[in-house]
């Protein structure tokens, strides 16, 4: 009857199956090391988005007025060039390649990780210091994250060192009170900024590299 040779046909097929020779009948590509790298960059990028919100919103109390007032938007001093600013138009940014976009996310952290380790050696308050140990624990996995988004893809690391030309602990100080505090001021404006394009960067991204590709192969020798 049809339905005695389909259930036939069945218990044939599954025999075959399970006679095969041993394999890798899941074969995961390359692509499925970098799709997850990319996730896992794109989520910790929104944990420290998350994370400095909070962090720059305690630090700012710290520094006191002006700098905590909601309308502050102070010009950019010629002192804070130091720090690699994000505030290029989002059209060239875009119409970059994706190596030239990690690169240039690579070393701006890089840097400003050397920035932020010299103020959390800084500040008075025990609180804010765990707090600010704490995030650049999580921006050097962010840094290592990204190298390793490059390497899934290809990219050679970025050559040479990562920190700034002159380090932060040779950098002239702040000729006053209120300039240093507008350094500080200027680094998490900084900071707020390339994460906030970052989260972008790795969320384009990850849609043009699936998160798995898995091919499944099955070899059957004689079948």
């Amino acid at each position: 009857s049809p339905t005695g040779d389909s259930w036939g046909i069945f218990t044939f097929l599954c025999a075959a199956l399970c006679n095969l020779p041993a394999l890798p009948a899941l074969n995961c590509s390359e692509e499925l090391g970098a799709g997850q790298s990319i996730q896992q960059t794109y989520d910790l990028t929104r944990y420290l988005e998350h994370q400095l919100r909070t962090l720059a919103g305690t630090y700012l109390n710290y520094l006191g007025p002006p700098f905590n007032e909601p309308d502050f938007n102070p010009p950019r001093l010629a002192r804070a060039e130091r720090v690699p600013s994000a505030t290029v138009d989002l059209d060239l940014w875009r119409g970059l390649t994706d190596n030239a976009r990690l690169t240039a996310n690579y070393r701006a952290y890089s840097r400003l990780l050397c920035y932020l380790r010299v103020l959390d050696g800084q500040v008075g308050t025990s609180e804010l210091r765990h707090r600010l140990a704490h995030f650049c624990a999580s921006l050097q996995g962010l840094v290592l994250s990204i190298g390793g988004v490059m390497s899934s893809l290809g990219y050679p690391l970025p050559a040479g060192p990562a920190g700034p030309p002159v380090g932060p602990t040779e950098a002239p100080p702040a000729p006053n009170d209120f300039l240093k505090k507008m350094d500080d001021f200027w680094l998490l404006k900084e900071l707020q900024t390339w994460l906030w394009r970052s989260a972008k960067d790795f969320n384009r991204l990850k849609k043009k590299v699936p998160p798995a590709v898995v091919t499944l192969r099955l070899e059957a020798r004689g079948f």
